[in-house]
């Protein structure tokens, strides 16, 4: 645990806090609900921005980055043996210097960016998907739907599943975008066939732990949350949401949602309230969890039908106190906003256009946005108006991609480069 001492100067302003530094060990962060376990000791930059620790080129693809134990995993394309591959790559935390790296799978994602003609879009073709850590071992989930298990010290592999080949799988336009989601015993993936397309494998050995359900995959990451006092993994399949025990693969609920072309952000929870979004003329809902006996059931608050006001492409809103925080939009690239929704009835509170189709965090009170751009910007969790801490251009390349918050410095990608921040307030 570090002490903040409060430091007013001209350049910075530092919060007075007690702050214990945590790790970020996978996609949707260490809660699986992209807020970060440590707060943000400063809320401004310096005038000529805030610290950078080490800038390396990290070429292609929509990855964010996983930190544990010093050291950050992230996937890139690089030539491997003559042929673009999509690559994991373990880099010290401190310095960015390359550890290891270990080729996944031919580059082939059906898709060179797509949306040529979109406004601002310059994304390219490469891995989304983020790397997850537990302990001594961190997993990958390829675009081929292949887990592999490898040592996070050395990059040597332990085991391997083809879900595609093993579980009688289907892959998706643009093929896989989903996160491996590690809890207790268990790591959670999606994409297998009939009576299997939802799988639990043994973290340690890769064993099958339990496989049920019928669903079609989509691009979105599953969530771990407790609703009602129940621990539930909640895939968000072209079905819909399904809620099933971690331990066991059991059903609890389901609740039908439309499907069309992609699904990628992730459910949000918040009580008993679960949020889900998809662009494409989908739109956006909040549905009420209950439960009477053993029997669950889900009821819709509100649905916001097509791209606007309120949808997300793939950018997951993260929330607080039952309002959410996120980039609102579908192809708005470069200029799409930022909102504030109450979750519970669907009301926007506040937006703020100029951030496109980035992501962001909860720190505290304090939302880390990365606009797609490479803007770095702080924003307080103010429901009343848009209120700006902090902004700073920091990163070259299309950023759709989610910031990180660990020990004290920020973790962005983009299609070109990697960079680590420190926001320490040392």
């Amino acid at each position: 645990m570090k002490s903040r001492n409060l430091l007013p100067t001209v350049a910075v302003v530092l919060a007075t806090s007690f702050t214990v530094l945590a790790d970020w060990p996978q996609y949707h962060g260490p809660n699986y609900d992209n807020t970060a376990s440590e707060e943000l000791a400063t809320r401004t930059f310096s005038a000529g921005g805030p610290k950078v620790l080490w800038r390396k080129p990290m070429p292609d693809g929509f990855s964010s980055f996983a930190v544990a134990d010093g050291r950050a995993f992230t996937q890139i394309v690089r030539n491997v043996d003559g042929l673009d591959q999509e690559v994991v790559v373990a880099v010290d935390a401190d310095t960015g210097n390359e550890l290891w790296a270990e080729a996944v799978g031919i580059k082939n994602y059906g898709h060179d960016g797509g949306n040529s003609g979109a406004k601002g879009n310059t994304g390219g073709d490469g891995p989304r998907s983020t790397p997850s850590i537990d302990g001594k071992r961190v997993y990958v989930l390829s675009a081929d739907v292949v887990l592999t298990c490898f040592n996070a010290a050395d990059g040597k592999e332990i085991w391997k599943k083809n879900i595609l080949k093993d579980f009688d799988g289907k892959n998706i336009t643009w093929k896989n975008a989903a996160s491996p989601v590690v809890y207790g015993k268990h790591i959670f993936v999606a994409g297998g066939g009939k009576n299997q397309a939802l799988i639990a494998f043994n973290k340690n050995d890769g064993s099958v732990a339990w496989k049920s359900e019928n669903d079609a995959m989509t691009h979105a990451t599953p969530v771990v949350a407790e609703i009602l006092g129940q621990p539930q993994v909640i895939f968000f399949t072209q079905e819909g949401l399904a809620s099933v025990e971690p331990e066991t693969g059991k059903l609890l609920w389901r609740q039908s949602f439309p499907f069309k072309v992609s699904t990628a952000a992730s459910p949000v929870v918040s009580g008993n309230m679960v949020y889900c979004s998809a662009g494409y003329g989908v739109g956006a809902a909040t549905y009420q969890i209950s439960k009477t006996g053993d029997k669950w059931a889900s009821k819709e608050l509100w649905f916001s039908r097509g791209d606007k006001p309120i949808a997300n492409h793939w950018s997951t809103p993260v929330q607080r106190n039952g309002f959410l925080y996120g980039m609102f939009s579908f192809k708005e690239y470069s200029d799409g906003p930022v909102k504030c929704v109450d979750m519970a009835t669907g009301k926007i509170l506040w937006e703020k256009e100029g951030f496109g189709a980035g992501n962001m965090i909860l720190s505290g009170d304090t939302l880390i946005a990365l606009g797609d751009a490479g803007q770095l910007v702080l924003i307080d969790t103010n429901v009343r108006e848009y209120t700006e801490l902090a902004r700073a251009n920091m990163i070259d390349g299309k950023c759709w991609s989610t910031p990180v918050l660990s020990d004290g410095r920020i973790y962005l990608r983009s299609t070109k480069e990697g960079v680590c921040i420190d926001v320490s307030g040392k």
